[in-house]
């Protein structure tokens, strides 16, 4: 090896640039493995001390629009109502049927497949270091009656495409990446929302609870699950629990269902936190009659003393201060249901959210001091009132939030941070992994209802910040 004579003539920063560039060719000599020349080229974070590495491989993110749509639309045929609307029930045949073409799809993106007691379904790439805990992507297929087909789907199907194009760009991961179709985030049919990511958190309270939970039909979740061709032994339901660190950290796509990113015209949300969601049953009861023959000061009517609820959660809602906290009575049911018939029973389930659990459960203990005075003043009795669940808000963690503004960045796409008042299974993630969420646009802020929409454009941007968020964070 020839070696070249420095003059000790030469200005020391002459000297400094020389050996600094000497020590980035040796560095790069010394290689052995392409692979991670490739992966650091790729991701911008080095595997090891180095001085040498480029981010600069951008341009092979390469996003199959046209077919992710087309398996959008196909994925949305498993419905039990027509087109536009997409109606999928936990554990009915439809949904059954929905998941085997979700894992066939894993399958042929080279995947292994596996699932756990009540159906969480997991897709796993395993990466060079699979010793490591896994970082995750994912969210839910299910859908409540009549609702849209992009809620959940974005971040399931946009999960694998985004680990088609990590495979086609000639990534490897550093940690492995996995998959998680998460059973029944939507609380249709036995009234629990985020089944299945709040048992892979440890709900021991949900665990007792499934024993004994049942539909309007009066099945129970086990003989449903059963039927479905899950949790063969309730013993079996403990075994979903995971321990905390399970995984690395969880990062999840979504549409908005919200107007901000859509109004203003910005691509991709980096959420920072997750609305506390709180959720009440409550039934009133009290003297039926004949809605001619009984009158007015001497009726006890329960569906007067609903509807004066459902106003006071309204009022209650608007009294906290904060635009962060919101109260919704979305079902409110009277009995016995006939036109010329005084009710005499009634019940509604409230929902409220914020940001700040304390002041959710301020606005939570008024309602129930309403319904107390409520009951009173109409002569009705407060039969029940049950707190269902009342989850504490959860903030993303600043690592996933780092990895998402940075991928942002390098796709130049406009970005900002912001509330998801949504909640969703990352929610429960949060107490596995560090955590956070990439919202794209959709159409008005639309959700839950056939009309929901977001552009394959919007989609495909989202994709590609999944994408190169996953491959920071496996390489971490």
């Amino acid at each position: 090896m020839r070696l070249l004579r420095l003059s000790p003539s030469l200005p020391l920063g002459f000297l400094l640039l020389f050996l600094s560039s000497v020590s980035a060719v040796l560095a790069r000599a010394e290689e052995e493995d392409p692979t991670i020349r490739t992966m650091e080229e790729f991701s911008g974070y080095p595997l090891r001390e180095s001085p040498y590495w480029v981010a600069d491989s951008l341009s092979s993110l390469s996003v199959e629009s046209e077919n992710l749509q087309k398996l959008i639309d196909e994925l949305a045929s498993f419905s039990d109502t027509p087109a536009p609307s997409v109606t999928r029930v936990l554990y009915t045949d439809k949904d059954v049927m929905a998941r085997r073409y979700v894992k066939n799809l894993m399958g042929l993106a080279g995947l292994s497949v596996r699932e756990d007691a009540v159906g969480n379904i997991f897709g796993r790439w395993d990466g060079l270091e699979p010793e490591l805990p896994a970082v995750a992507t994912g969210s839910h297929m299910d859908a409540i009656p009549y609702s849209g087909k992009y809620d959940g789907v974005v971040g399931v199907l946009g999960a694998i495409e985004a680990i088609n194009v990590l495979r086609r760009s000639g990534f490897k991961p550093k940690r492995s990446l996995e998959i998680i179709v998460f059973t029944s985030e939507e609380p249709t049919r036995f009234g629990i929302g985020c089944l299945g990511s709040r048992l892979m958190a440890g709900s021991k309270a949900l665990l007792k609870a499934l024993e004994t939970t049942v539909d309007s039909q009066n099945m129970s979740f086990l003989d449903a699950a059963k039927y479905a061709g899950y949790a063969q032994d309730p013993v079996d339901l403990m075994s979903v629990f995971l321990k905390k660190g399970a995984y690395a950290g969880f990062v999840e796509l979504h549409i908005e269902q919200g107007p901000i990113l859509e109004e203003e015209g910005v691509s991709i949300g980096i959420v920072t936190a997750i609305a506390a969601p709180a959720s009440i049953k409550v039934d009133f009861e009290g003297s039926g009659g004949h809605a001619g023959a009984v009158l007015m000061p001497y009726r006890n009517d329960a569906g007067l003393a609903a509807a004066e609820l459902a106003l006071a959660v309204e009022k209650h809602v608007l009294e906290s201060g904060s635009i962060d906290t919101v109260g919704t009575v979305g079902i409110l049911q009277l009995h016995p249901g006939a036109i010329n018939s005084i009710p005499s029973k009634s019940h509604l389930e409230i929902d409220t959210r914020d940001i700040d659990d304390e002041r959710r459960n301020a606005v939570m203990e008024k309602i129930h001091q309403s319904a107390t005075r409520i009951a009173k003043d109409r002569g009705v009795k407060l039969a029940e009132f049950k707190i269902v669940n009342q989850d504490p808000p959860a903030l993303s963690d600043e690592s996933v939030i780092r990895a998402v503004e940075s991928a942002s960045k390098d796709l130049k796409l406009s970005h900002k941070l912001m509330i998801s008042r949504a909640y969703h299974d990352s929610l429960f993630m949060a107490r596995v992994c560090p955590m956070g969420m990439i919202f794209i646009p959709c159409y008005k802020g639309y959700s839950h209802k056939p009309e929901e929409h977001s552009s394959i454009e919007d989609i495909t941007n989202g994709v590609k910040v999944l994408a190169l968020t996953l491959a920071k964070l496996s390489l971490k």
